[in-house]
């Protein structure tokens, strides 16, 4: 019966039809959603706080308005994954315990700090166009309620690359300071962000079965090159230059070779070792401690609501 089931279960994939909440799915498979999506949430709840740091010393009124924007954009993303992930039958409050007690992890981009407001240009333009193009994949991932919820997400997600770029493109054509400034946000983030994709993928495992499932629909590795190749011309636009001296195009390929990524920094940083690594968990831990007054508060409303409800009818 297990069998049929799971041939079943493939053979929907393959014809690319959606699987459904109430659709039956192997247990591997949903463990896999559940870790892959929980930690797309936890990266976007914990993503908003090197922005957020900047939102009171944003240089103009319109760049505070556009930066607070973005850092609602934020935490919408991560209630619409917390929602998607709780349809695989995972409890959100147990979901949040395991980020804060460091068993679930979140994209390893957002351990460093933002030191000044380049950097709130790069981030856009680096970290959100890195996600763009492991997310527009996504929009065609095999579970319905992740694949619809990226929609949306990207989207926004759009807009806050563009958003970043132009940054970027203001401080390259100011000052000789400004440009400096740009380009030192270039020459630290350029790395990190090509470690946003994950590690290589002979060291990928589980990308193989992720592939055959359509949870994937291309690898880490596929997805890096597509961001490098779409980027380096961006820069050069710029007069910013990519801090790797090994980048070169490859006539014959099609493609630009890059350096090699030092991967031992990736892992120390996976690890909890990262430069702020500890701090964002602490601030996620004090947000859910002082904002317990608020669900408990939200929670006794919709209660008292509901027993209103049943007295009337």
């Amino acid at each position: 019966m297990s069998e049929e089931l799971e041939k079943e279960f493939q053979d929907k994939i393959d014809r690319d039809i959606k699987i459904e909440p109430k659709d039956w799915m192997p247990d591997r498979y949903r463990k896999t959603l559940v870790r892959q999506i929980s930690q797309h949430a936890h990266s976007e709840i914990v993503g908003m706080l090197p922005e957020g740091n900047w939102i009171t010393r944003a240089p103009s009124l319109r760049r505070k308005v556009a930066l607070l924007a973005k850092v609602q954009d934020e935490a919408g993303h991560g209630l619409y994954l917390y929602s998607a992930v709780e349809t695989l039958g995972a409890d959100r409050e147990d979901t949040i315990d395991d980020l804060h007690c460091g068993k679930a992890k979140y994209s390893s981009i957002f351990n460093y700090p933002t030191i000044s407001w380049a950097d709130i240009g790069a981030i856009g333009w680096l970290v959100d166009g890195a996600a763009i193009v492991n997310q527009v994949a996504l929009q065609r991932t095999s579970y319905g309620p992740y694949a619809r919820a990226m929609i949306r997400i990207c989207k926004e997600e759009s807009f806050h690359q563009r958003q970043g770029y132009e940054i970027m493109m203001t401080l390259a054509q100011g000052s000789p300071e400004q440009k400096e400034m740009a380009q030192d946000a270039l020459n630290r983030w350029w790395w990190p962000s090509l470690m946003m994709f994950g590690p290589t993928d002979d060291e990928s495992p589980n990308t193989a079965q992720s592939i055959r499932w359509r949870v994937k629909r291309h690898t880490n590795d596929q997805l890096r090159q597509e961001f490098i190749d779409m980027t380096v011309p961006q820069a050069e636009y710029l007069g910013l230059t990519i801090p790797d001296p090994d980048l070169k195009w490859n006539e014959e390929k099609g493609v630009y070779d890059f350096g090699a990524i030092d991967w031992e920094e990736f892992w120390h940083v996976v690890k909890g070792n990262g430069p702020c690594n500890k701090d964002r968990i602490r601030t996620r831990k004090a947000a859910k401690d002082n904002g317990e007054w608020v669900r408990e508060a939200a929670n006794a409303y919709a209660q008292k609501k509901k027993e209103r409800k049943n007295k009337v009818a």
